[in-house]
């Protein structure tokens, strides 16, 4: 065996590193920020500071607002915030144009003093819908992607009508929450909060547990990032924006036209032929997941005239060619052919299928292409009833890449024998139908043209590959140890 050079031991190393570091990164900022992100929003909060709000009370609203801020993802592409203090009068106090940090947000919001007059409520929502909702002070052009919020806070009755002007409001495509406090008029929340009013309208007894309602809000603006919590397909890399996602590809990788899974070697002209088992003990349920999984597969391919090709066997006692090599390139007709495939039942006679495999599936008649990798992928759910092992090794010397995939009762040492080397990437088994799309995830059909290490031209651009690979990864490391000195210092 050739010693593993230095060079590739520092870079499986750096690797390694740099893998733990992305990790531990990953966690603790998922542990500072929580798994989700704020959709854009403009949202101004209506803050109640009447008479009746002592100026302690007022101090506890003003920690309330930080903390729902301090959940945001404060911006001018992202959430922008206003904020109108009211009382018989009302005060812009913040521009939904002004703060574009959430630290300057947070830090005027401390400075705002209570006006401790009157309670005009009604005053306070036209003044948002007329002034603080506007162009002029920030708010952006009406959008399905951009809502419009206003936070109404409050401990009294109104002395003026809310009820007209909430209508107008929301009839202006703002969304209304309404919170009471203490011998709050409960009816007139009603009347200024959107629809359903168990969602839109809070009670606390009073101003010193306003801030359990700081995570409620928090979530109501909060869509899921779903690379965080695991809900994508993505292959290797998921990107994550506001409720959605893409997939991304690593290094040397390209992004498959399913837009999930990623090819190493995606420009290589591949023939694939599935020699599946069909027969009684596979059952015809059990036999449509069969059918999925090969889409599952297919979808993996870069199926097209120049590249992949893909041909579909079935057997069972007797063996049936469902569609050769080259019939359909395109996916879709692939898989609908694949949907079609008939489920024949019988015995079980897997080296009658290989010794087909060898002699027809892969033959220029049967639209194999000179010159271009073959790969076969068999699948079986139980011991084959004929000898495998001369077809097997046959299959392997004519250079075939060979995979076994095996359910339930398949016998593990007929897999081995079917697939090349090394084994532990050429077969898997697993004992139950249901679990085959894992298989599915693993199976990788990376076919590259492989060089001649021999030559210096060759060993030039492995030398060059490498050294591009380490000055890349020095970068990485050198930002990431960049960003845990910032996030250690959140943290303290």
């Amino acid at each position: 065996m050739t010693p593993t050079p230095p060079l590739f031991l520092l870079l499986l190393g750096l690797i390694g590193a740099q893998a733990t570091t992305a990790v531990d990164l990953r966690t603790a900022a998922a542990m500072a920020a929580g798994l989700c992100k704020t959709r854009p929003t403009d949202i101004v909060f209506i803050i109640d500071s009447s008479r009746s709000v002592r100026p302690s009370e007022f101090e506890q609203v003003k920690v309330f607002l930080a903390k729902v801020i301090e959940g945001l993802d404060v911006g001018p592409n992202a959430t922008r915030v206003g904020v109108v203090n009211y009382a018989s009068r009302v005060k812009n106090e913040v521009s939904l144009k002004t703060h574009k940090t959430k630290a300057g947000l947070i830090k005027a919001v401390t400075k705002i003093e209570p006006l401790s007059t009157g309670t005009m409520t009604g005053l306070s929502i036209q003044f948002a819908l007329n002034v603080a909702f506007s162009e002029a002070e920030g708010a952006r052009v009406k959008s399905p992607d951009i809502s419009k919020v206003a936070i109404i806070v409050t401990d009294g009755r109104p002395q003026d009508n809310v009820k007209d002007v909430a209508q107008r409001a929301r009839d202006a495509g703002i969304e209304i929450f309404a919170i009471g406090v203490g011998r709050v008029d409960m009816s007139t929340l009603k009347q200024m909060a959107s629809e359903p009013l168990d969602d839109h309208v809070d009670y606390v007894e009073s101003y010193s547990v306003i801030e359990k309602l700081t995570k409620k809000f928090q979530e109501a603006f909060c869509v899921s990032d779903l690379c965080a919590t695991g809900d994508h397909d993505c292959e290797q890399v998921c990107i994550s924006s506001p409720g959605s996602y893409k997939c991304a590809c690593k290094d040397g990788f390209t992004l498959m036209d399913d837009g999930r899974s990623c090819s190493a070697c995606s420009n290589s002209a591949t023939d694939v032929v599935f020699l599946i088992d069909g027969s009684k003990s596979v059952r015809p349920e059990n036999f449509e997941l069969v059918k999925k999984w090969i889409n599952q597969i297919i979808d993996k391919l870069d199926v097209s005239d120049s590249k992949a090709h893909v041909g579909l066997v079935q057997y069972s006692s007797s063996v049936r060619q469902e569609f050769p090599l080259g019939r359909y390139n395109n996916k879709k007709d692939l898989k609908d052919a694949v949907k079609k495939m008939a489920y024949m039942e019988r015995g079980t006679m897997t080296g009658q299928a290989l010794r087909h495999l060898i002699d027809n599936s892969f033959s220029a008649g049967q639209g194999a292409r000179p010159g271009v990798t073959k790969v076969g992928i068999v699948f079986t759910d139980g011991r084959s009833q004929d000898y495998i092992g001369d077809a097997a090794k046959k299959a392997k010397e004519h250079g075939f890449k060979m995979y076994a995939v095996g359910v339930g009762n398949a016998v593990e040492d007929e897999l081995k024998e079917i697939a090349s080397e090394p084994t532990g990437e050429h077969y898997f088994y697993t004992a139950d139908f249901k679990t085959m799309t894992q298989i599915a995830k693993k199976l990788q059909i990376n076919i590259c043209q492989e060089e001649d290490p021999c030559e210096c031209d060759s060993l030039v651009k492995f030398q060059k590959k490498v050294e591009d690979a380490l000055q890349a990864l020095t970068k990485k490391l050198e930002s990431m140890s960049k960003r845990i000195a910032l996030l250690e210092n959140k943290i303290v």
